[in-house]
């Protein structure tokens, strides 16, 4: 199932796709929902972000690729820190490159959506009751912000630093699907999200010790190889097996 967030004639609804229409849902995604008689096009609506979580709680060198082109040590641990609300934008935004950076890079990646409240799960906790599904995610970064500060919060922050989309899918495996991202049609980055070094139950369990994860939260996985710069006019496509594309241009 793939769920989307759009808005339609000044109204914002959730619907799922079937063919090229959108079926609406009445209900909380996060609960027992059910599918409404109205049926939009697809064509007719507006793309949102398919949720707007509390906190963003992203993955740092969480591929061995991406650790080894970094000239960085593969993590003994997971690596996180966090990107706020403020920066999510949707599908078809324009990620908007700040003036304090001179480096500003794309990072594809799979991202998950938290369903219900997780706190302290134990290692026995059956995840796949707390994730809604799946997503798409451009970890916006200011490289050189990042190297000059050490810490993340500057380079990870900004404005529309954090797209998402273009929908929720449910029902999928997360355990080996392909991680594309493209500039201006180029394929840059191609991954498999096999090679996670921590994979996504780990993450769930070990982050909800630290946090409570909230419905709606978003935990992003970590990008593989090939990361590079983005600049005006420059288009950007995160493409993953399963769940759709997720494109945005940079102003």
């Amino acid at each position: 199932m793939k769920i989307y967030r759009f808005k339609y004639e000044s109204s914002i609804f959730y619907g799922v796709l079937e063919k090229d229409l959108l079926h609406v849902i009445s209900g909380s995604i996060f609960r027992k929902f059910r599918i409404a008689s109205k049926k939009i096009p697809i064509g007719d609506v507006w793309l949102l972000p398919p949720v707007l979580p509390s906190k963003i709680v992203a993955v740092g060198r969480n591929y061995r690729d991406h650790a080894k082109e970094r000239g960085k040590p593969i993590p003994k641990e997971p690596l996180l820190f966090l990107k706020p609300s403020t920066a999510v934008i949707g599908p078809n935004d324009s990620i908007n490159l700040p003036e304090m950076s001179k480096k500003v890079d794309y990072e594809g990646e799979l991202a998950l959506v938290i369903r219900k409240k997780a706190y302290k799960l134990n290692e026995d906790a059956t995840v796949d009751d707390y994730i809604l599904g799946y997503t798409c995610l451009n970890d916006v970064t200011a490289r050189d912000l990042q190297d000059k500060d050490v810490q993340f919060t500057r380079a990870k922050s900004f404005d529309t630093f954090a797209a998402i989309g273009p929908c929720i899918t449910t029902g999928i495996d997360p355990g080996a699907l392909g991680v594309k991202t493209f500039l201006n049609g180029k394929l840059r980055q191609s991954g498999n999200t096999k090679n996670l070094i921590f994979p996504i139950p780990f993450l769930v369990r070990y982050i909800s010790n630290i946090m409570t994860l909230l419905p709606g939260d978003v935990i992003t996985t970590g990008t593989p190889a090939g990361v590079g710069a983005m600049n005006t006019g420059d288009r950007v496509d995160v493409q993953i097996e399963g769940i759709g594309t997720l494109s945005n241009t940079v102003t």
